[in-house]
């Protein structure tokens, strides 16, 4: 009986430590901070943003100056999801043309996707203003369960990827589907963009630029935990279990490298050589998986931090990539 008794309670006891480390490893990973305003935002600390903090402060003030319109979807789960719809400049390179006919053409539509735990100021602010200076529209949304969105997890793109679908539905029943979209992500949000290129997306969807992607949710977290002197081996069982059982969903369900060897979709991806948090060597492998993928090394950028160390180079390809996939 004594035995018994022992073996029940050690395994009792093993049950509660397992859900204890698991519900933390939710709690640090996927729990959804607490809202913040946009203002509120403090620019990364970290060495490598320093030197761009004035750029980086210029670029979000003149998007948060742009006018917009406030705009709100239902996403699959029936969360409320927020965005800021961007109105066309007259004047922009690529939406007017000497030819008749190009100018009668649809303006086209981006939509941008910002990173882990960020916000659309400071992760769209390189690629808004490149669109805004090709006269298109563009949309920046808060992910689920940032900003204004609704959510209380983070996935790590594996539902966001379904937002994406849901927001490219709503631009096309909106402007119609002849209207051009394309499609932007920095770090997450450019993981959730690759992830959604194998999704049942409409034939207007004429692009994706990614922007430090990672190649898998499993593959980043297992990289963080190494980070953090943790074995991965060790924790990461935890923290695939604490995203199904608190936050509802399969860490390994998918990924952008299995997403990207089944796009049709043309694809940009930017990937900083120095980016000490996103491995290069992912994109480098993302790159590698469809030729319909265009990899845009930049040397000495950090995470995130392409436009800012590369603003001509990131400016060209940008343009570049977008003038062939509206042709």
């Amino acid at each position: 009986m004594k035995i018994g008794k022992t073996i029940l309670f050690t395994m009792g006891a093993l049950a509660t430590a397992t859900l204890s480390i698991s519900r933390y490893a939710y709690n640090i990973a996927f729990k959804a901070p607490k809202r913040k305003d946009f203002r509120d935002y403090k620019l990364p600390t970290e060495e490598q943003y320093i030197p761009h903090h004035t750029t980086m402060k210029r670029c979000m003030d003149r998007l948060i100056e742009i006018p917009y319109e406030e705009v709100t979807i239902t996403s699959f789960d029936n969360l409320n999801l927020f965005g800021r719809f961007y109105t066309a400049a007259p004047g922009g390179t690529l939406s007017h043309s000497s030819d008749n006919t190009a100018q009668t053409k649809p303006v086209p539509v981006h939509i941008l996707f910002h990173g882990y735990k960020s916000n659309p100021y400071m992760d769209g602010c390189g690629g808004s203003g490149l669109v805004a200076e090709l006269g298109h529209h563009f949309i920046v949304v808060d992910q689920r369960s940032h900003g204004q969105s609704e959510g209380n997890t983070i996935t790590f793109g594996i539902k966001e990827r379904q937002d994406c679908l849901a927001w490219v539905n709503y631009c096309e029943e909106r402007f119609g589907a002849e209207t051009p979209i394309i499609l932007w992500g920095l770090s997450m949000g450019a993981a959730t963009v690759l992830m959604a290129s194998d999704l049942e997306l409409p034939a207007n969807v004429k692009g994706i630029i990614a922007d430090s992607p990672f190649s898998a949710p499993a593959d980043i977290i297992k990289k963080v935990c190494k980070d953090m002197h943790y074995p991965p081996t060790l924790l990461y069982p935890f923290v695939k279990l604490g995203a199904k059982l608190y936050g509802n969903f399969n860490l390994e369900e998918c990924s952008a490298y299995q997403a990207l060897q089944n796009t049709k979709t043309p694809t940009l991806i930017f990937h900083g050589e120095d980016d000490r948090f996103v491995p290069h060597e992912m994109s480098v492998a993302l790159s590698k998986l469809s030729p319909l993928v265009t990899f845009v090394s930049i040397p000495e950028a950090g995470h995130g931090l392409c436009y800012m160390t590369e603003a001509q180079t990131y400016h060209d390809s940008a343009v570049k990539f977008i003038e062939a996939v509206l042709q």
